[in-house]
């Protein structure tokens, strides 16, 4: 072998030797950062239970008058949510996140995301392969002793809290590139605070509940947009020396685009709403109570306060004596769950 060939193999293995590692580091890398799409969901709740179309109730809340602080109704941060990424207005995969978002890797193309809390227990998501028509309902819950309050409408239980967020362009991602996508959560169920002021007689009270009727029965996830079909919600109630109160989730009135995603405000004069209280006295007896509540409802479409009084307890209703009596088991609920889908 001639000296200056032996000198010259030695040198290119000396160049292969010290670029190798550079190619395989530049190479992990590369497999790592650079050959996927991805984008990363920034995730940020809105925290209320009540918007304010007049009432102004967060400005001027009377703790001392309501016996609670505005802040008790505030819902919290859920535990998680589901994502669903949409190509050409389909549903393509579903991915969990924390309540913070997450990462996740995307095809070329332009695509829709559509995200909402995934740790409730009565709520119902109908439709979700298609963004446009993804909606949520909550569970049918039946009452044997109220009469119907509205026609043909379905009794239901309160919803849970629900969030919800639609992002409707993300744009075409390169590779290697992260594309940030931040969301705002916002709700889509409100809460009512209901109460039932009784002038005489809240004393012999020992169980009572109530039913409002008129109420929307479905949302979209996409808009926070209600549907026109109706529903009466079936709560329980807490008895006070007073009378009786609940804190209501609703998805507010049916019928009702929401502004708060772009849409328009409250809508005066349409609709009906109608609110009944139930109580069961302790000489066993039952007695039911309709109100019409379609003026407070005017300017509260999503939450507030809903107040009714004037009852009066005669004293043939308290009293042992004669007069209406109702087997105490009628009090008993009968309920008809409607399984949700896997979120």
């Amino acid at each position: 072998m001639k000296h200056g060939t032996l000198i010259n193999r030695l040198a290119a293995g000396a160049v292969i030797a010290v670029s190798l590692p550079m190619f395989l580091a530049g190479c992990r890398k590369e497999l790592c950062y650079n050959h996927f799409r991805a984008v990363a969901v920034n995730a940020a709740w809105e925290s209320v239970w009540e918007r304010d179309y007049g009432r102004k109730w967060s400005l001027g809340w009377d703790a001392a008058r309501w016996e609670h602080e505005y802040s008790e109704f505030l819902p919290g941060i859920p535990e998680g949510m589901t994502m669903l990424l949409y190509e050409d207005g389909k549903e393509s995969s579903k991915t969990f996140f924390g309540p913070e978002g997450g990462e996740f890797m995307i095809n070329e193309g332009r695509h829709s995301l559509l995200l909402y809390n995934n740790d409730t227990r009565y709520i119902v998501f109908d439709d979700l392969a298609s963004a446009p028509s993804a909606k949520a309902s909550t569970t049918t819950r039946t009452r044997s002793s109220l009469k119907e309050l509205h026609e043909g409408e379905r009794t239901i239980n309160p919803p849970d809290v629900l969030y919800g967020a639609f992002i409707q362009d993300i744009p075409e991602v390169q590779l290697h590139e992260c594309h940030n996508a931040d969301v705002t959560m916002r709700p889509l169920v409100y809460t009512y605070l209901v109460r039932f002021g009784i002038d005489k007689g809240a004393e012999y009270v020992s169980l009572a509940r109530g039913a409002l009727a008129g109420m929307a029965e479905s949302v979209m996830l996409r808009d926070g947009s209600t549907s026109e079909a109706t529903a009466t919600i079936l709560f329980d109630c807490v008895v006070k020396d007073w009378g009786a109160e609940a804190d209501v989730r609703s998805f507010g009135i049916a019928g009702f685009p929401d502004k708060y995603y772009g849409r328009a405000s409250a809508r005066e004069g349409e609709g009906r709403y109608t609110l009944n209280l139930e109580i069961l006295l302790r000489n066993g007896r039952m007695i039911s109570f309709n109100f019409d509540v379609t003026d407070q409802m005017a300017d509260q479409p999503r939450g507030g306060v809903i107040e009714v009084g004037g009852i009066e307890l005669g004293d043939e209703d308290i009293s042992n004596g004669s007069g209406f009596d109702v087997n105490v088991s009628d009090w008993g609920e009968y309920e008809d769950i409607d399984l949700p889908i896997v979120q």
